[in-house]
């Protein structure tokens, strides 16, 4: 890789290094989570975990597996801070998208420890940019403390229906419904806007159904402005797996292949709409 010539002698000082041969590899993922300001990076010797909240109602997770990296060091047993994500995607697109056919911008991430800036070099074409960015104390992230033994439904859709049945959707509606069940209508997503009631059903053995594993009726709604930040991480994704557990809390984990191939993850937490609970008997 271009910039592991320009590894100084300093790198000892580094509690965390980690290096891409295309840039793309992380930003793409991290705007999949891009809608709040703040970020929370978590790095252990598996990899890189961000971790984005909204009103402790929403949480987004984008897992960066170590072997996405072409070098992974790691001194402690994990790493954490808190960065401006605005901030850090524009330095990750500093070049641009390249026009130049091949052409990629390398990317060789340090951080020294609390207090310290998070470093990057970049570098297009024999060209190296060095941007410091202010690191901040991390918060305390929420634990939704969604437990695989807890699901009580569980789908997994290829993305393409999914993003079909979104723009199918009316979005002028306060909540999506989400209906899970052994006996018909299996999977709907329903929604309650100014043009009336819009349904979207898949069928169990539907082409597009992969996996259909539930167990008891459940439906719950969502407020949508807490899911539309979601339609990011739908956007670049190939398989969404869509999970409740005995709460009605909602996990929707994105599988994304990157330019090499390589496949992350990114996970969105969403706690019920309250109102609706509150008018249940």
């Amino acid at each position: 890789m271009p910039l592991s010539s320009q590894a100084e002698a300093g790198d000892e000082q580094y509690v965390l290094i980690a290096s891409l041969d295309n840039v793309r590899n992380i930003s793409n993922i991290l705007k999949a989570i891009q809608f709040k300001d703040h970020a929370t990076f978590l790095a252990t010797s598996n990899g890189i975990k961000v971790t984005v909240e909204d009103s402790k109602c929403l949480q987004a997770n984008a897992f960066i597996q170590a072997d996405i990296f072409q070098e992974f060091i790691i001194k402690e047993d994990s790493v954490m801070f808190r960065v401006n994500m605005t901030v850090l995607l524009d330095c990750l697109s500093i070049f641009g998208s390249s026009a130049v056919p091949g052409m990629t911008t390398a990317l060789r991430m340090c951080y020294s420890g609390y207090g310290f800036p998070l470093t990057l070099f970049l570098e297009e074409g024999g060209v190296v940019t060095v941007c410091k960015i202010k690191t901040q104390e991390p918060e305390e992230t929420l634990d939704f403390d969604f437990c695989s033994t807890n699901v009580v439904n569980k789908v997994i859709l290829q993305s393409d229906s999914l993003r079909e049945a979104f723009s199918e959707l009316d979005m002028t509606s306060e909540v999506m419904q989400i209906t899970m069940s052994p006996d018909k209508p299996f999977f709907r997503l329903s929604t309650f806007g100014n043009s009336g009631s819009t349904h979207c059903d898949y069928p169990k053995d539907s082409d597009m159904m992969e996996i259909f594993q539930c167990t008891q009726t459940q439906t719950n709604r969502y407020k949508i402005s807490l899911l539309k930040p979601s339609t990011k991480a739908l956007a670049l994704s190939c398989k969404v797996s869509v999970r409740t557990d005995n709460r009605g809390f909602l996990s929707l984990q994105y599988m994304i292949r990157n330019d090499d191939g390589q496949i992350c993850f990114v996970e969105y937490y969403c706690c019920p709409d309250e109102e609706m609970a509150e008018e249940e008997p």
